[in-house]
């Protein structure tokens, strides 16, 4: 049984008192007519048209810049929200959310990593929350609600301005549910251990919600297989064992035998909750794997808690599990009732680039 709250399709032919509004660079505050007003100075594309054509379709983000792209009175929903940027810069650019005037962000995120592109790679992702297109198209379908007000920020931490920066962001002001959570993502990044080979997803989330989402940009340092480790959540107070413990990495992201196909290599693949959309083997390169799995159908719920990890594992050559020293990046997606606590301090930009 779906849950028309989690899947909107099954209740598309409902009627509601909803009301559909959409920011964009041409309609900068999403009020009811007031897209398209932009005027065209003779330098425009549409000087030969005039107003109400394709005047301003983007913005320019300034370097060390911070720009609120959207500022939305609630009660509301965000449905949708469509991105690009024509310079293709996707560690560099930091995306913020905040609900209800909150101080510290529910979601911050590198541009790249939120869409499932954590390599700096446009990488063609076919889910149902995250779909990246032809040609560094992003877009996320993951609801969003919020009660009194919904602000995203963008920050340009590149060595120079960003022009080309296109977005849009679909919403809906109606009345938002009591028990409707409030989303959130947050990214990290290590280099796992040979003492202990993990890599923390999250951790410290307090309050009741649920878990919906990993994304994992890995990069592989070692040679042979890499994907012996196990995901773990630890639920309600768990400390040293988990409550809910995976098989294997690729177990976890819904393959099985090391993702190989026939001709013993590994094969990408993207399907509506999990998928392996990047897998890059180059001469005088890491390699890099690219991976995604939503608990959307089954969402890991938690009541005061949580912690998520995952291993870095392979092969020793007599036999045993190898710990691995690998380089993982990680976005987690769940949704929790506010207050949430702080998340670690962003690493610094050059931290954040890929090998």
């Amino acid at each position: 049984m779906i849950d028309p709250n989690n899947c909107k399709m099954f209740g598309i032919a409902r009627l509601s008192n909803a009301k559909s509004r959409s920011i964009c660079a041409e309609n900068p505050t999403g009020a009811k007519g007031a897209g398209a007003q932009a005027i065209p100075d003779e330098n425009n594309a549409a000087s030969m048209l005039g107003k109400s054509w394709k005047v301003q379709p983007c913005i320019t983000l300034a370097q060390g810049s911070k720009t609120t792209i959207a500022d939305i009175e609630g009660p509301g929903a965000i449905t949708h929200i469509w991105m690009t940027n024509e310079e293709k810069v996707f560690r560099d650019i930091i995306i913020r959310m905040y609900w209800d005037d909150e101080d510290i962000p529910s979601v911050e995120v590198p541009f790249g990593d939120f869409f499932c592109c954590g390599h700096a790679v446009a990488t063609y992702v076919n889910s149902m929350p995250i779909a990246v297109n032809p040609r560094g198209a992003f877009n996320s379908y993951w609801p969003m609600p919020f009660r009194k007000r919904a602000r995203i920020e963008i920050e340009n931490q590149h060595g120079k301005d960003i022009v080309g920066f296109f977005f849009q962001v679909d919403y809906e002001l109606r009345d938002v549910d009591d028990a409707e959570a409030y989303f959130h993502a947050q990214w990290r990044r290590s280099v796992t251990s040979i003492d202990y080979p993990e890599h923390v997803i999250v951790d410290g989330i307090k309050g009741k919600g649920h878990y919906v989402g990993t994304y994992l940009a890995w990069t592989q340092l070692s040679n042979g297989w890499w994907g012996e480790g196990e995901a773990k959540f630890y639920i309600d107070g768990d400390i040293e064992y988990p409550t809910i413990c995976g098989t294997g990495t690729e177990d976890y992201f819904g393959g099985a035998w090391c993702f190989y196909g026939p001709d013993g290599q590994e094969k990408t693949y993207c399907t509506n909750f999990l998928g392996y959309p990047l897998c890059i083997h180059k001469e005088n390169q890491v390699i890099m794997h690219g991976l995604y799995r939503w608990h959307i159908l089954d969402p890991i719920r938690f009541d005061s808690d949580l912690k998520v990890t995952i291993q870095a594992l392979g092969w020793w050559p007599n036999g045993k599990f190898q710990p691995l020293q690998d380089d993982i990046a990680s976005v987690a997606y769940w949704y929790q009732s506010e207050p949430h606590i702080a998340y670690p301090k962003m690493l610094p930009v050059h931290l954040r680039w890929p090998r």
